[in-house]
């Protein structure tokens, strides 16, 4: 077994507990919300998304434009639909100023600033972890080299 790599066992009491946590989490919404928790879980997973939460948590409001200047890649399609998608979540708020031409601000919510502060011990675990990661991308390529 690879150093840092550490198999779990069943009577791992920490990690058992971490299993009964996630378990009650998972539970502790009903049948009916598993489709709302797993688009909600979908910000958390989507680069575009979190750039957007990112951008307005790190620069506060911003409109389009500026919030595209900051993701590189992303298309003007992308982005709106991207932002409404956080909008109608409640992530991000949406001011019209009603001006023309037309004067449209966006500023992350309490709840989008909740979203920001849960992603950070995970992106903190990627980092720690990169180098793992690049080991075992490494090692599975070479022992699946079909």
């Amino acid at each position: 077994m690879e150093a840092g790599t550490r198999m779990i066992r069943s009577g791992d009491s920490e990690f058992l507990a971490t299993i009964e946590r996630s378990r009650a989490a998972c539970q502790a919404l009903s049948d009916a919300d598993d489709g709302l928790k797993r688009e909600i879980l979908t910000h958390a997973g989507n680069r575009w998304s979190l750039g957007v939460v990112y951008a307005l948590g790190a620069e506060g409001t911003l409109r389009h434009a500026q919030i595209s200047r900051r993701l590189k890649g992303i298309t003007q399609r992308m982005l709106t639909r991207t932002l409404r998608q956080l909008e109608r979540d409640g992530l991000v708020t949406r001011h019209d100023h009603g001006t023309v031409p037309p004067h449209v601000d966006y500023a992350l919510t309490e709840l989008g600033r909740g979203l920001l502060e849960g992603m950070i011990p995970l992106w903190g675990w990627v980092i720690d972890n990169a180098e793992k990661f690049r080991a075992a991308r490494a090692r599975f390529d070479v022992e699946s080299h079909d």
